[in-house]
This record gives structure tokens, sequence and C-alpha cells, in this order.
């Protein structure tokens, strides 16, 4: 049955699919980056490629470009995978560099969630 919330668990977003403009699933959601003083979700970090977990890519995705599709029980975003494999890098350490989070966004066309 489907839940008649807006809120989800964080444990419940990591491992949620997403699904390109052609709605066929390209990652899924491995952990989302949090703004530790405003709470807003900054990006997805989603996971894409590979076989069993193995070779597995990760990206970042502004929580912007994701919205819920009910449907498909899973993330849906309007970008095209080529701009998806080709974002800007992701390092862990950047985790908490809000010039790589600008970076991110404006590649998206996108404006940052703090703004």
């Amino acid at each position: 049955m489907e839940s008649q919330h807006n809120l989800i668990d964080s444990n419940r977003v990591n491992g949620t699919y997403v699904y390109g403009a052609d709605r066929q699933q390209v990652g899924h959601i491995d952990h989302l980056m949090i703004d530790k003083v405003s709470g807003n979700v900054a990006y997805a970090v989603m996971n894409f490629g590979g076989f069993l977990g193995m070779g597995e890519e990760r990206q970042p995705l502004p929580w912007k470009s994701l919205r819920y599709d009910t449907e498909l029980g899973g993330y849906l975003t309007d970008l095209p995978n080529d701009q998806l494999k080709g974002a800007p890098e992701r390092v862990p350490e950047w985790d908490r560099d809000r010039a790589y989070e600008a970076r991110l966004h404006d590649y998206y066309g996108l404006a940052p969630y703090w703004l």
C-alpha cells in the first residue's frame, strides 16, 4: 500500500532506484549529503554501472534534479545520461566544499539549494 505522507526516512532513500527521462533505470541512490546547518539535502550520490556491485561508479546529483515517481517507486530525473556521466568528479574530501557544490549545480543548470 502506498504511504500517504510526504516524509521518508533516509535509510529508505538509500538504495532507491533512479530513472532517466526515458523512464529506464540509470542507477540507485547510495547516500545523501545534507547541509548540517540548514538541514537541506544538497545532493544524492548515485551509483551506476558495474555488475553485482563491482565496478560501480558514483556520481552526485543535485537533490533538486530528482523527483519521486510513485508509479516507478523511485526517483526520476530529466537529466540525459551523457550529462549524468560527465558531471564534475566527486572526491570524498570535497563533500564539505561549497565551491564544489556550486560547480555541480552550475553544471546541471540548477540553482544551488542554499539560494
